[in-house]
């Protein structure tokens, strides 16, 4: 079979090299052999740790899904437009299979291309879009096929995961933990998605339909990262009993789906929260499985690999497979819940004028929006004149909460802005 690989990143260029070294050992295990028919890159002049001969460029990469010769494309551009949308459309118009990194492109257009692969009898594959060599895709297509599952949730992003984890070992302020981040290279030059959740809500999204056999759905999901943690939160959190951890979340609640990342504190002898470093970690609840974990490194040109290497295989054998483990036509337009109806308890931190009648005025607020206190704590500040409110609560509903904190940020004895983490029992 004739491969195209259109990306000559880090995860380009290694996958490229691997496919070079190893094209025996998949003719072994696939009884096909993959022979890379062209590369292309944006620049073709950039220095790399590898060496393509002349006659494998292809200088316009949108030429591809248009020669006859090609049967497989591997689109390592990433981004959910531009190049790498028409490529991999154009590719599965033509007949091509196509195994993609690219989770915003999955999670923005995943339905409509798995409509036109289905409609042409080819594969789309794309296990390396979600947490890097940890297999939770294929695991939902194939080894708990026969599971009904209620509950997928995890660490699904190792840059922020790191990021916790090293303000939490190291003492290190959220600044200075990111700069660490970014001289190890576990985080990009521009880390935003990665801080403001949307990476883990892109593959969350993916997750949600695979698990339930459900179109995407762009719109029903909270989404909040973690910039807004600091040291004092990591120290309470941990005086308390509790590891701070970014989590990505999808259930079936009151018969509709809930989607939802956000910070969340959880018991520090819970599995989740020893995962560290750049690990991720999926939790699977299912019937009549039970609970399915899964492990492994998150991202990075090798885990990466290890999963294109798995679709590659895949196309090989000749395994032509709904993208999203059931047709398009048996796939439901569910209902889809808002955190707002969802219980649980919660942490707030409130950084307080030292003046009398704060506490009973801050104990008045929850009680009329129905929120209960169940532990309340005073830490001492550096500056006197500020005293620190921590407040576990008991369950409550999460609407109730954010009006508690909306009706706090106006109170004129809040020194600076309100916390609220939601706490989850796993």
């Amino acid at each position: 079979m004739n491969i195209v690989i259109v990306g000559l990143g880090n995860i380009g260029s290694y996958f490229y090299n691997y496919l070079k070294k190893n094209k025996k050992v998949l003719f072994n295990k696939t009884n096909t052999i993959p022979n890379i028919l062209f590369v292309s890159a944006k620049s073709l002049n950039k220095k790399r740790n590898l060496k393509i001969p002349q006659k494998l460029w292809l200088k316009n990469c949108l030429l591809a899904p248009k020669i006859k010769e090609v049967d497989v494309i591997i689109e390592l551009i990433g981004g959910a437009e531009g190049v790498a949308k028409k490529l991999v459309f154009d590719a599965l118009r033509n007949k091509k299979h196509v195994i993609t990194a690219n989770k915003a492109l999955i999670a923005k257009y995943g339905d409509q291309l798995a409509k036109i692969a289905e409609n042409n009898k080819v594969n789309l594959e794309f296990e390396a879009a979600v947490c890097g060599g940890i297999p939770i895709i294929r695991s939902i297509k194939e080894g708990l096929i026969a599971n009904e599952i209620s509950k997928i949730y995890g660490i699904l992003n190792g840059t922020s995961n790191y990021i916790l984890s090293s303000m939490d070992k190291n003492k290190l302020e959220f600044k200075d933990s990111l700069l660490k981040a970014k001289q190890l290279g576990y985080s990009e030059a521009n880390p935003t998605s990665d801080l403001n959740g949307e990476d883990v809500a892109s593959k969350l999204k993916i997750l949600t339909a695979l698990s339930f056999n459900s179109f995407i759905n762009n719109n029903s999901i909270l989404v909040e990262g973690i910039k807004n943690i600091d040291q004092v939160d990591i120290n309470n959190a941990n005086q308390l009993g509790y590891k701070i951890k970014l989590m990505g979340i999808a259930e079936i609640n009151n018969n509709k789906i809930l989607q939802r990342v956000h910070p969340a504190l959880i018991k520090n002898n819970s599995y989740i929260s020893k995962i560290n470093g750049v690990l991720n970690a999926v939790i699977v609840e299912s019937n009549p499985v039970g609970q399915s974990v899964l492990q492994g490194e998150g991202a990075g040109p090798g885990p990466t690999t290890s999963s294109l290497i798995s679709d590659l295989c895949s196309v090989l054998r000749g395994n032509i497979k709904f993208p999203f483990v059931v047709s398009e036509k048996k796939r439901k337009l569910a209902s889809f819940d808002s955190i707002d109806n969802k219980n649980f308890p919660a942490y707030f931190r409130l950084d307080v004028k030292d003046k009398h009648g704060i506490l009973s005025d801050i104990a008045s607020v929850m009680a009329k929006n129905k929120v209960s206190i169940k532990r309340l704590i005073q830490n001492p500040t550096k500056d006197k004149k500020i005293a620190s409110i921590v407040i576990i609560t008991h369950r409550g509903k999460s609407s109730s909460f954010v009006k508690v904190l909306n009706l706090l940020k106006l109170k004129k004895y809040i020194a600076n802005n309100p916390k609220f983490i939601r706490i989850e029992e796993f």
